[in-house]
């Protein structure tokens, strides 16, 4: 059984950083592609960052380029995010997932049990 589990979520004020860690269990981590989208009340789901299995592509919504990093540590089943800069329009619930998409515009959407809980965070100006 898979399980997603993030952490790392909460309160910072503008300008400020937070990191998001993802520790996956029952699965092949070092052979999954992973990712982070984020969803607003009442929003889609967004494409937030990817990296493959391998960590040598990566892509992130044009939203967060820049500000935002996603690494991994394969020896700890683990995917980070990095949150630079943050602004109030950053302020919303971050998910983890297994094998999402690598391109930002594709519509395919990981089963649910790929999916983490979320964490929130909030961001005030």
């Amino acid at each position: 059984q898979v399980q997603v589990a993030e952490s790392g979520g909460g309160l910072v004020q503008a300008g400020g950083s937070l990191r998001l860690s993802c520790e996956v269990s029952g699965r092949t981590f070092n052979r999954d592609d992973m990712g982070w989208y984020r969803q607003a009340p009442g929003k889609k789901r967004e494409f937030v960052a990817a990296m493959s299995w391998s960590g040598r592509i990566i892509n992130y919504h044009g939203n967060v380029k820049g500000r935002f990093t996603i690494s991994r540590d394969n020896a700890k089943n683990t995917v980070y995010l990095q949150m630079n800069n943050l602004n109030p329009e950053d302020t919303t619930i971050y998910f983890c997932v297994v094998e999402p998409p690598r391109r930002p515009e594709s519509t395919y959407i990981p089963r649910d049990e790929l999916w983490g809980e979320g964490t929130t965070v909030t961001v005030s100006s």
